[in-house]
């Protein structure tokens, strides 16, 4: 049976998350501390050696970007970002990191601001979330009171300053780029890239974005080692990783689970099965933007490398499952209004194509089951189009649920 295995969570609900004596007494920033201490690019080399990848979907190295930004010159200011914007559906696992232990996360971005000699940092949260801007704010309070933020930090010569900007309501504001656009104050659309944040970003300086549970990771691979950070998951996903559990789901909730164990593992051991003892009929990962897997995958390894074999994504962490009295048409139609409503209208692809994928999706309503699967075989040749042409990845991302409806789950069309 499966357990969780807690490391970003291993405190929550054991301190107040508003009391910074509670966290530092319970071992907050000690890695701070440590750090400072460090050459910027021992930081570097020690996150590289963790094997850490970003947690917000993409899993791309999260030594590279740091390195990227520590290595700009001729530069005024430095910046890291953190994006909260936590907009997925399905997806809830970093307003929990938040909530639960904001001072975690803000030692996190400190430790990433000594590794890439920034001197200015953001957290961009979503802003319904308001108790977690309320704590990250109270947090932010303490931590300058503590010396930990501010100048000449526990005595040093390093300065930051952090503070909390609330979202502006965008889905689209969750994409890095369209993020830095709105904490600029102008309209959250996406930016053509190249160039990259760690070469151009926040004010065209270089900027450092990372998620929540990706800059939480960072004060436990300084504390512990990135030995003991690597002897977790598997050869090319180390570490733990937060899963979103819903959907048909006896236990819904965040759990904290280590890289390489099985969905079917999550779903029975962490979840408790599906409701009413259904059969899981099939499961969406990754939320709107992720992937469908059906019954016969779940044995496949969470982790990056075997679902990609798979033609299947980690996303963020959702894992929405769903029973034998699931209505996949209505799944789908779902996505595609959700898509349509938060394309920012930039591109002409996403604007028109979102439209079009949902209006001829809904009109297929009371067709037979053949027609349907043909409806979607040609919906994911035009969102293969779209994605092609698109500025960003809300445009990329309706082919990913439609193409793995069709090649996995089609048999549940009525």
């Amino acid at each position: 049976m499966i357990s969780e295995t807690k490391l970003l969570t291993a405190i929550n609900g054991t301190i107040d998350p508003l009391s910074i004596t509670d966290y530092i007494n319970a071992g907050g920033y000690t890695a701070l501390s440590k750090a400072l201490h460090m050459k910027p690019e021992d930081i570097i080399e020690e996150i590289k050696k963790s094997g850490l990848r970003g947690r917000g979907g993409a899993g791309f190295p999260t030594w590279i970007k740091l390195q990227a930004v520590r290595n700009a010159t001729s530069v005024k200011n430095k910046f890291i970002v953190c994006n909260a914007d936590e907009g997925e559906p399905g997806t809830f696992k970093d307003k929990k990191l938040m909530e639960q232990n904001p001072h975690q996360l803000i030692e996190g971005i400190i430790i990433a601001a000594l590794a890439t000699n920034s001197n200015r940092g953001f957290i961009y949260v979503r802003g319904e979330y308001g108790e977690s801007i309320n704590k990250l704010k109270t947090a932010i309070n303490q931590a300058t009171q503590h010396a930990f933020l501010g100048q000449s930090i526990s005595g040093s010569s390093f300065n930051f300053n952090l503070e909390v900007m609330p979202g502006a309501g965008s889905y689209l504001c969750g994409e890095e780029f369209t993020l830095l656009e709105s904490l600029e104050g102008k309209r959250g659309n996406p930016r053509i890239k190249p160039p990259f944040p760690a070469e151009k970003g926040l004010w065209q300086e270089p900027t450092l974005v990372n998620n929540v549970e990706t800059l939480s990771n960072l004060p436990h691979i300084i504390n512990n080692g990135s030995a003991f950070f690597a002897s977790m998951g598997t050869e090319k996903s180390k570490g733990t990783k937060l899963v979103c559990l819903s959907g048909d789901i006896v236990k819904p909730g965040v759990y904290e689970v280590e890289m390489g164990c099985t969905l079917n593992e999550i779903i029975i051991g962490l979840g408790g099965g599906l409701k009413n003892n259904e059969a899981v009929s099939a499961v969406l990962l990754g939320g709107a933007a992720g992937t469908f897997a059906n019954a016969s995958q779940l044995d496949v390894l969470l982790c990056y490398d075997k679902l990609l074999e798979q033609n299947l994504t980690l996303g963020s962490g959702a894992i929405i499952v769903f029973g034998s009295t699931v209505s996949l048409e209505k799944i789908i139609a779902s996505i595609l209004r959700f898509f349509k409503h938060e394309s920012c209208g930039k591109c002409v692809p996403c604007r028109i194509g979102t439209y079009h994928l949902s209006r001829e999706w809904e009109n297929s309503f009371g067709q037979t089951k053949e027609e349907k699967k043909r409806l979607l075989e040609v919906l994911t040749t035009k969102a293969k189009h779209i994605a092609a042409t698109s500025l960003c990845p809300l445009g990329q991302s309706p082919v990913l649920p439609l193409a793995s409806a069709l090649r996995n789950v089609a048999d549940l069309l009525v």
